[in-house]
């Protein structure tokens, strides 16, 4: 992948831009796990996942009925609603919007922002949405 890029398939169910997470964005770039601080995660998708926020608890997702859950006719559940608010007050994130933005405008669109908004100033890395960190600049950010 080209630095700064994120892949489509990164792009949960829920919303979630796993390319921004801390847990993808240390498994991608090697970081040391440690317990408690710095977990390793692949994304959901790539994982079979699905979603790893929802899915145990949402049959649509679990019977891969929908793609995103803006597809489903209880969008926002929730379950998606109580993710979205914790999001929005500690990461200035919203997967609502993200979800809003993918059926307003297409993954393409939507892709070609977050890479703008998340692209570090400095080396053209991603920054992560958690903590803040580029880690191709921060390489043991945690």
């Amino acid at each position: 992948m080209v630095r700064g890029s994120i892949d489509k398939t990164l792009i949960a169910p829920c919303g979630m831009n796993c390319g921004v997470c801390s847990s993808y964005l240390a498994w991608s770039h090697n970081v040391p796990k440690q317990r408690g601080k710095v977990s390793h995660c692949a994304g959901c998708r790539p994982r079979d996942k699905k979603c790893a926020f929802l899915k145990r608890q949402c049959p649509p997702l679990l019977n891969q009925r929908i793609e995103f859950c803006f597809e489903c006719g209880d969008f926002p559940c929730h379950r998606l609603q109580r993710l979205d608010q914790r999001y929005r007050k500690n990461y200035k994130m919203s997967m609502v919007e993200n979800l809003q933005e993918i059926r307003r405008r297409g993954i393409e669109a939507f892709l070609e922002r977050q890479q703008a908004k998340y692209r570090c100033a400095r080396c053209g890395g991603v920054v992560c949405v958690h903590n803040g960190r580029c880690y191709d600049c921060e390489p043991t950010g945690s």
